[in-house]
């Protein structure tokens, strides 16, 4: 929901129970958008350091189970001429 500065300031505690219940709520002045009051749940999950790249990618699994050799079996005949 969006708030006008004035309004919000008379209505603080609704505008903290809806951004409990209800999730962020816009502040504007003078029709431009100047805050967002956040439960403290919202913010925490925003605010969470961000694991670098470096460490997303030795996460990866690393493939030690593959398979990968080659099979060396002779080709197989395929009928192109009916593809066309």
């Amino acid at each position: 929901m969006s708030w006008q500065v004035q309004e919000a300031k008379q209505r603080f505690s609704e505008v903290l129970r809806e951004a409990t219940a209800g999730g962020p709520q816009l502040i504007t002045k003078h029709g431009e958008e100047i805050a967002v009051v956040l439960s403290i749940d919202d913010y925490r999950r925003i605010a969470q350091p961000r694991r670098p790249l470096s460490e997303y990618l030795l996460d990866v699994p690393k493939g030690d189970d593959l398979d990968l050799d080659r099979d060396r079996s002779d080709f197989r005949e395929l009928d192109l001429e009916g593809m066309a």
